[in-house]
């Protein structure tokens, strides 16, 4: 596990994109996992402007985002279909027919998982996953708990989760309290692996996710198991770790 400390969030999301841009570069039809929230908005914002400045192309990349909430249509302003074109796939040249993000109102929602399990499978795995990281350690929307599904599948969001979204929201009671999101195990078989994580409130997280015991507890602790993992983050959510122990600091 290789671990860059940035100095605040703007450092994090230029060194997340640059990282992004040199696996496009060295193979233009990257299968890319994405993440939403707060998080990954600026590596983004920063893709983006690569992207009209002519650094990167994106028209052979393929995407497939880590989750959705279920019961919010695709043209619904909180539903991450909505977040993903908003803030990124409306500003650069990806195809549409390359993006994937889970249906959060299908009719079957058990068949829909296994749908987007297949394509996965079928574009042949993700090459390179990227990772938010919520306050209770949850991975996707892989929430705590004795067991973890491994597979693509439907989750009860944990009231962290639901307190964290909120201000997305006009109120907690609006939050969807089920989502549909990658399994730890889908996550587990990317090839590479890159968490994200800014802030104080992500501190505690950080710290059991390097130096904790794997746990269902903290999902994010089975990272510590995958072969190519990169962790970027600012100082405040590296201010419980001992820096002197990890790998890199910007």
């Amino acid at each position: 596990m290789r671990i860059f400390i940035t100095e605040d969030y703007k450092d994090m999301s230029r060194k997340a994109a640059e990282m992004v841009a040199w696996e496009i570069k060295n193979k233009p039809d990257l299968v890319l996992g994405l993440a939403t929230g707060s998080t990954p908005l600026g590596m983004y914002g920063e893709l983006v402007e690569m992207y009209k400045k002519g650094i990167i192309d994106f028209s052979n990349v393929v995407s497939f985002n880590l989750d959705e909430y279920i019961g919010l249509p695709a043209d619904h302003e909180q539903s991450y279909h909505y977040y993903m074109h908003k803030n990124f796939f409306d500003h650069i040249n990806i195809k549409p027919e390359n993006i994937h993000i889970p249906d959060g109102c299908a009719e079957d929602l058990e068949k829909e998982c296994e749908r987007y399990e297949e394509a996965i499978r079928e574009s042949g795995g993700i090459d390179l996953q990227i990772l938010g990281l919520g306050v209770n350690g949850h991975i996707g929307f892989n929430e705590p708990d004795t067991n973890i599904d491994t597979k693509t599948h439907v989750v009860q969001l944990a009231k962290e989760t639901i307190e964290a979204n909120k201000r997305f929201f006009h109120s907690a009671e609006e939050v969807p309290r089920k989502a549909i999101t990658m399994g730890v195990g889908t996550i587990m078989k990317a090839k590479k692996i890159m968490l994200l994580a800014s802030g104080q409130n992500k501190a505690k997280a950080i710290r059991e996710t390097i130096k904790g015991y794997l746990t269902t507890n903290v999902p994010s602790t089975v990272l510590a198991l995958h072969p190519d993992v990169t962790l970027v983050i600012d100082r405040k959510a590296a201010s419980l770790i001992d820096e002197k122990e990890i790998s890199c600091s910007l």
